[in-house]
């Protein structure tokens, strides 16, 4: 029984290693345009595009030579084609799932905007104060030295020169609040205008 179960081991792995045992069969083409085939593959011809063949002459598997600069630039400008198709894909999903009509798009840009209008508003009218509070103290400060021209004028009060500065920083801290306000409010209109156009694409409005 023992030798049977042998014998029967031995047919099972004899088919093994005949393949193992198979040579390849390489076909690959000269700088001259020549068709080449043979069990190995010239080193000067080892980074270049080769085929394995099988015992039939039949194209089993493609071997890649080495890429050349211009290709691997190629694959690398068509991959990122086709991250942009799929981000593209995804965000016109997105808005056909979002909106079902134009006026919607632009009822949503309009809440937007006046969010930025209104808070430019708030800022604006802060500053009016801001800067009459600083003409009235530098008014203010000129009795005193180094403003005043008198030789006899006190020196100023430090509490006055620190509320000056305190006061210019908050101007133009708010100063740069309102032109945020004013930027984000046009690249709110810009990104509407895009959906806007991309939706009447995508429904094939006019």
């Amino acid at each position: 029984m023992r030798l049977k179960v042998i014998a029967i081991a031995l047919c099972l792995l004899l088919p093994l290693a005949s393949q193992a045992q198979e040579t390849r069969t390489y076909r690959w083409v000269d700088d001259d345009g020549v068709v080449h085939y043979g069990d190995s593959i010239p080193p000067e011809y080892a980074e270049k595009p080769k085929q394995v063949l099988n015992e039939h002459g039949v194209t089993v598997q493609h071997l890649e030579g080495r890429k050349t600069a211009e290709q691997i630039e190629a694959e690398r400008v068509a991959a990122e084609l086709e991250i942009q198709k799929e981000l593209q894909h995804r965000a016109d999903t997105a808005l056909l799932a979002t909106y079902n009509t134009v006026a919607e798009i632009t009822m949503h840009r309009d809440r937007r905007i006046e969010l930025f209008q209104a808070q430019a508003r708030v800022t604006e009218l802060y500053l009016r104060n801001l800067r009459r509070r600083l003409a009235s103290l530098e008014e203010d400060a000129r009795q005193y030295k180094p403003y005043s021209s008198d030789p006899a004028a006190p020196t100023i009060d430090p509490d006055l020169v620190v509320e000056i500065k305190h006061t210019k920083l908050s101007i133009t801290r708010h100063e740069q609040n309102l032109h945020k306000y004013q930027n984000d409010e046009q690249q709110i209109k810009e990104q509407f205008e895009g959906q806007i156009n991309r939706f009447r694409t995508l429904k094939g409005l006019s």
